[in-house]
């Protein structure tokens, strides 16, 4: 079946080929039986229906779904909806955080058949059995470029996961500082991470993303997760809390910038607190 995929603004794991298009519908298209309004984010559901409705002039059957209608996801299809590179080898997550729409969206953890790519784009990856795990890191192994690992958990995090990620040397990791209880996980994981000869603190090739601006926080709460996830061997990256609106502060907004672009970051750890 040809699709052409129809998303309404681009990112970094936007597909770039001939079928995949931001907006409305050009002037010409290549041959298709279907149109699929794909939407990730809950902010561009409005958007999203526009187009689907606009995308209805091609004359082709125009369907709209995705994370921001709480669809859950099937099998993963390279390329389809990521670009080439990314990869999912499964869906879910076994926590229930309140901030959180994967456990509603996808019912609980599932894993899928494992496709090849290097930027793995899993909810919980390290939740996965061993034997998925395993699977994964042999599926990295081959691939042309070095992983990067997303969705992280450090209260996942083994010794065996450890040798695995030293063997397969990842250019990127991403853990995450979402609620108080994250903190001495992440301390424990960078200990690891630091005993096994990783870099841990001195570069922003570990990472972990510390939610911000949800309700009852403040400025000085959040500065003080993003240094404590510095202290524990990992490059703080500030991500921003929105309502199902995606609205936010604009005072939170220009907080999050200050704290979300490596030499900004930089800048901001090397001040001294008064």
């Amino acid at each position: 079946m040809k699709i052409l995929r129809v998303f309404p603004r681009r990112t970094a794991a936007t597909p770039a080929d001939d079928r995949s298009f931001i907006g409305n519908p050009p002037m010409f298209w290549p041959e298709a039986d279907e149109v699929r309004v794909s939407v990730a984010f809950s902010w561009d559901r409005a958007e999203g229906e526009r187009l689907a409705e606009t995308w209805t002039a091609t004359g082709l059957p125009v369907s709209i779904g995705g994370p921001a209608y709480d669809a859950p996801g099937g099998e993963f299809v390279p390329g389809r909806y990521l670009k080439p590179g990314y990869t999912i080898t499964s869906r879910g997550c076994p926590n229930h955080c309140w901030f959180c729409a994967v456990p509603k969206r996808e019912g609980g953890l599932r894993e899928l058949a494992i496709v090849d790519g290097w930027i793995v784009q899993d909810d919980n990856l390290l939740a996965c059995s061993g034997a998925h795990i395993l699977a994964v890191f042999a599926m990295l192994r081959r691939q042309p470029h070095r992983a990067e690992l997303r969705g992280l958990e450090a209260k996942q995090l083994q010794g065996w996961h450890v040798d695995l990620l030293r063997d397969i040397a990842p250019r990127l990791m991403y853990f995450a500082y979402d609620t108080p209880d994250d903190l001495e996980p992440l301390r424990q994981a960078g200990a690891m991470l630091a005993q096994a000869g990783f870099r841990v603190g001195s570069s922003h090739d570990i990472c972990a993303y510390v939610l911000i601006g949800y309700p009852g926080d403040t400025f000085s709460a959040a500065e003080a997760r993003l240094r404590e996830t510095w202290a524990a061997g990992f490059f703080p990256f500030a991500m921003l809390y929105r309502d199902a609106h995606g609205d936010a502060d604009r005072g939170w907004r220009r907080f999050q910038k200050a704290w979300c672009r490596p030499p900004a970051v930089a800048t901001m750890l090397a001040k001294v607190q008064p």
